[in-house]
């Protein structure tokens, strides 16, 4: 673990540009170039997939014959809606591991709390058609629970529920990080101790007494916002409004990199002391892309809970915030679109071992975690970039 997180955190994705092009200030202060946005071809390809996925979408799940080749089952929307709840996810560590350089792994606990959010309201959304007909949810009355503990209050209503996968993984991640960061705990040290916080979590919830369903945590969801959850048009839906935040965070994403925040924060990726002695204070910049980044990890909880019906303790076991890092890795950190290629591209191969060759996923995956910084050190999107580089010299 150690030599992979060193061998990791080494590997700074930079790409030089001439001096001439900077502006004379900034290349005073150190601050790396700022990249553009979107350029206009990958401007109009986005609003092109936008559009394609979004008539495409419906019309194959709802319209299209189950008969069809064009039909889009059941399990491929919600396999589809999985993949890119992981990608989003690997998205908010980019920016905290390839731009501001601080390695975690605890981004699953971030992830797991925002699906206990939503999953609270989805449990009271199951009201008296439980299995024991009570307003309290069934592993309560399992326990004999006679009334909802206090921090389950409000969370019947969808908007509270939205403002708790929100702010619940913001103030963590603020408190956590304004302590450790202000104590300059960095590289392995800290990747560490964000491992030992997920398994402390993930210990808690398993317990009964704490009133989130102990081992088993939530499930057998009936509706949301009052529609059926497992109806062909809540899945288009959630699937349709996962892509929708998906595209909304990358574009957000690549915007904060673009500004002179972003590039601050990649200056405190390749040398805070410098930038310290330059008059900035690294800890704001940290603490805002960390907190960022904690908030759109619990925003791709929450919409995979739906989509895949449970969530449970095991979502916040360090080594799925390990399998994050491995996304992330694969991808090209430091690129945003590289984790989303990674994400996909890890879990698709994840679903076929697991469908084919169950025995050997936990092999592969290991065998990835030892070649791609050997390998890869600049993950899928940098091997294509390289190749079409000595494409264009040749």
């Amino acid at each position: 673990m150690t030599s992979f997180t060193n061998t990791l955190s080494n590997r700074a994705a930079s790409t030089p540009v001439p001096s001439a092009a900077r502006n004379t200030t900034e290349f005073a202060l150190g601050l790396p170039p700022r990249p553009a946005l979107l350029s206009r071809r990958a401007w109009l390809a986005l609003v092109a997939l936008c559009i394609a996925i979004g008539i495409g979408v419906p019309l194959a799940a709802l319209v299209a014959p189950e008969s069809s080749a064009f039909h889009l089952s059941a399990y491929a929307m919600t396999l589809g809606g999985k993949l890119m709840c992981y990608a989003i996810a690997a998205l908010a560590l980019d920016l905290v591991w390839g731009y501001c350089g601080i390695l975690s792994l605890g981004h699953g606990l971030f992830f797991a709390l925002g699906g206990y959010a939503i999953g609270m309201y989805l449990m009271r959304e199951i009201g008296r058609d439980g299995k024991y007909g009570s307003d309290l949810p069934d592993f309560m009355v399992f326990l004999d629970w006679h009334q909802l503990p206090w921090y389950w209050s409000g969370t019947q209503h969808l908007a509270v529920a939205l403002l708790l996968v929100v702010v619940v993984p913001a103030v963590l991640a603020w408190v956590f990080g304004f302590f450790t960061f202000r104590s300059r705990v960095k590289g392995v040290y800290l990747s560490i101790i964000t491992q030992a916080m997920t398994f402390a979590a993930m210990l808690l919830f398993y317990r009964n007494e704490t009133g989130f369903g102990g081992n088993n945590g939530f499930t057998d969801f009936k509706r949301i916002a009052g529609f059926p959850i497992t109806s062909p048009g809540t899945r288009t839906v959630l699937f349709l409004l996962t892509f929708a935040t998906l595209v909304l965070a990358f574009v957000a994403a690549r915007a904060i990199v673009a500004s002179k925040l972003g590039r601050v924060v990649t200056a405190v990726r390749d040398g805070e002391t410098r930038l310290m002695f330059l008059g900035y204070s690294p800890l704001a910049y940290k603490l805002f892309v960390w907190t960022a980044s904690a908030v759109l990890c619990g925003i791709a909880g929450a919409l995979y809970v739906p989509q895949v019906g449970i969530i449970n303790p095991g979502e916040m076991s360090p080594g799925n915030s390990i399998e994050m890092a491995i996304w992330v890795a694969v991808g090209g950190r430091g690129t945003l679109i590289g984790p989303i290629v990674g994400a996909f591209a890890v879990n698709g191969a994840k679903s076929l071992f697991t469908a084919y060759f169950a025995e050997y996923w936990l092999f592969f995956l290991g065998l990835i975690f030892v070649l791609v910084p050997l390998l890869l050190p600049r993950g899928i999107v940098g091997l294509v970039e390289t190749a079409l580089a000595k494409g264009k010299r040749a």
